[in-house]
C-alpha cells in the first residue's frame, strides 16, 4: 500500500514486483497484474480503504464492517474471563472479513496493543493493521525473525488469535463445509507460555463460486491455490450479512498439560469442539 499521497491504496504491481523481487518481478507482463487487479476487486477495495483512512486496528475494522452494513451478533463473550492470557482459536470461514470482524471484537475490548494475530506475511501490506498483525514466515532470516517476534508475543501479556487451520474453509466430499486439519502449533505455544485456550466459532460461508474453483483447482492437479484470488470479492459479496460468533468455555493450560494428548491430537479435539458450539 502507498500512503505517501494520503489515503490508503493497494498497489497490485508494487506488491507484485516487491515480493517476487530482481529481475523475475520485472518479467511479470503489466496486462496479466492489471487483469488481476480485477479479479481482486482493487479499485472496491481502495474506495473502502480511503474511507476508513486514516483509522487503524479494530477502529479501522469496524468501519470496514460499518461501510459493508455487517451486523455481528455476539454469544459467550460471558465464557472469557476478566483477567488472563488467552490464545483464541478460530475456525476460518471467509479468509478475510473474519480477521477483520475479530479484531473489532477483541481489539474493542483489550485495545489494539493488547492483541496480536497470526496471519501470512502478505497480510503485512494491509498497513491499517499491521499493529495488530504478527507475521508468520518460514523461510531464511525473515522466517527466523517471524519466529522470534512470536515467541515474544505469547511470552507476553497480549492476547493472541489464530485460525490454526491456516487455508480458509474449504467444500468436502460429503457436502459439508469446514477447515482443513488444524496445525498443532497453537496448542504447543499456549502449553509452553502458560495461555488458556478460548475456542470460538464464526458463523459465515463463501460463495460456492469460491468454493468450487478451490475443488476444480485440487482434482486438476494444481498446487497454487488460485482461489485465493476470489477472497477479496468475496468481501463485497458478504455486503448487509449478518455474521455470528460463539465463545465457547475456555481451556485452561492445566488441563492441556495433564491430559498426556500430543499437541496435534488436542488440536484436533478442539477443532471439532469449535464446530460443536452452538
Amino acid at each position: 500500500m502507498d500512503v505517501s499521497d494520503g489515503p490508503l491504496k493497494i498497489d497490485l504491481h508494487a506488491i507484485l514486483r516487491k515480493r517476487i523481487g530482481g529481475w523475475k518481478g520485472r518479467l511479470i507482463p503489466g496486462f496479466m497484474i492489471t487483469g488481476l487487479e480485477k479479479v481482486v476487486c482493487q479499485d472496491g477495495l481502495n474506495a473502502l480503504l480511503e474511507k476508513a483512512y486514516p483509522r487503524r486496528g479494530a477502529a479501522f475494522s469496524a468501519e470496514i464492517l460499518r461501510q459493508l452494513g455487517i451486523d455481528v451478533e455476539l454469544s459467550g463473550m460471558e465464557n472469557i474471563p476478566e483477567e488472563g492470557r488467552f490464545v483464541f482459536a478460530s475456525n476460518h470461514p471467509l479468509g478475510g472479513l473474519d480477521g477483520i470482524t475479530l479484531i473489532s471484537v477483541l481489539g474493542g475490548k483489550y485495545g489494539d496493543s493488547n492483541i496480536r494475530f497470526l496471519v501470512n506475511d502478505m497480510l503485512m501490506n494491509v498497513e491499517p493493521l499491521r499493529d495488530v498483525f504478527l507475521p508468520i514466515n518460514k523461510y531464511g532470516s525473515q522466517g527466523r525473525e517471524a519466529a522470534r517476534l512470536i515467541n515474544e508475543a505469547y511470552r507476553s501479556d497480549m492476547q493472541i488469535v489464530q485460525f490454526p487451520a491456516g487455508l480458509v474453509s474449504r467444500l468436502h466430499d460429503d457436502g459439508s463445509i469446514s477447515d482443513l486439519t488444524w496445525q498443532k502449533a497453537f496448542v504447543a505455544k499456549a502449553i509452553e507460555s502458560g495461555r488458556d485456550i478460548i475456542p470460538l466459532r464464526f458463523e459465515a460461508l463463501n460463495s460456492m463460486r469460491f468454493y468450487k474453483t478451490a475443488r476444480l483447482r485440487k482434482k486438476l492437479g494444481l498446487k497454487v491455490n488460485i482461489e485465493q484470488a476470489l477472497l477479496p470479492s468475496e468481501i463485497f459479496k458478504a455486503k448487509d450479512k449478518r455474521f455470528r460468533i460463539i465463545f465457547g468455555n475456555s481451556i485452561p493450560v492445566e488441563a492441556l498439560r495433564a491430559s498426556g494428548k500430543t499437541p496435534l491430537s488436542l488440536a484436533d479435539e478442539i477443532r471439532s469442539a469449535v464446530y460443536a458450539l452452538k
